[in-house]
């Protein structure tokens, strides 16, 4: 998935109000940068980071810029990590579509944003009549406390727990479920749940994967041009407390 716009550089000044970053640019300007992520961005949003923006052409818009990717360094040399939640849903149903995941690959429809469960939509739904219809859940992943190793959540989710909760009900209506975490960082190896940060959804996850609700984990390569191709990565099925599986 490639950008729709050169990228802006900036440095970091501060996130605030959740969905609003303060960018001072290369020219000495500040801006305020629609942040379009909801976590708490742990270890991804120290001030003086080397970020950089999207830039909309439309004049409706309130904030012209969006911020997009910063620079982290855990030890193994600076990495960049996409922050745009909004990016893992487009590039995992284009992977599907040109038949990049085997697992979800077969199908005849893929549709987004459907209806489902009790006041919920679904990132993906697959269909084929030859088989049961397939849900698939797409978590944006992106904090890292140990080089190589990917963890969801990265702040306390309800909502990711309702989402596994409907997934399983879902499977016992006779359909498919899958939950798909994107990781949007190149130096991920594997992936855990943070159980220390959300051990709610942590044991969610646990019901939900005992309820034959499958999991994925992919991460992708990030540029100044976009995401990558996603890539398979291991699934730790133990989380940050326990030892890994």
């Amino acid at each position: 998935m490639r950008f729709p716009t050169q990228l802006v550089e900036g440095r970091l000044v501060k996130r605030y109000k959740r969905f609003l970053s303060d960018i001072e640019l290369l020219t000495g300007d500040t801006v305020t940068a629609h942040c379009a992520n909801p976590g708490s961005m742990l270890g991804l949003a120290e001030p003086g980071s080397r970020v950089w923006l999207s830039k909309s052409n439309n004049p409706k818009r309130k904030l012209a810029f969006s911020w997009e990717l910063i620079e982290v360094d855990l030890g193994r040399g600076p990495a960049l990590v996409g922050i745009n939640t909004s990016s893992p849903n487009g590039a995992v149903a284009a992977a599907i579509e040109r038949g990049l995941i085997p697992e979800l690959s077969g199908y005849a429809s893929i549709r987004r944003e459907v209806r489902y469960g009790t006041n919920s939509r679904i990132d993906i739904l697959l269909e084929d009549e030859t088989r049961p219809p397939c849900y698939v859940e797409i978590k944006n992943v992106h904090l890292m406390r140990e080089a190589g190793l990917a963890e969801f959540p990265d702040s306390v989710t309800a909502r990711g727990a309702k989402h596994l909760g409907e997934l399983s009900t879902m499977v016992a209506a006779g359909a498919r479920a899958v939950m798909v975490y994107f990781v949007q960082r190149g130096d991920a190896e594997a992936s855990r749940w943070a159980d220390d940060i959300d051990p709610a959804y942590a044991a969610a996850f646990q019901a939900a994967l005992a309820s034959g609700v499958e999991a994925l984990a992919m991460a992708s390569s990030v540029s100044l041009e976009g995401l990558g191709l996603p890539r398979p990565i291991q699934v730790r099925t133990q989380g940050h407390g326990t030892a890994a599986s």
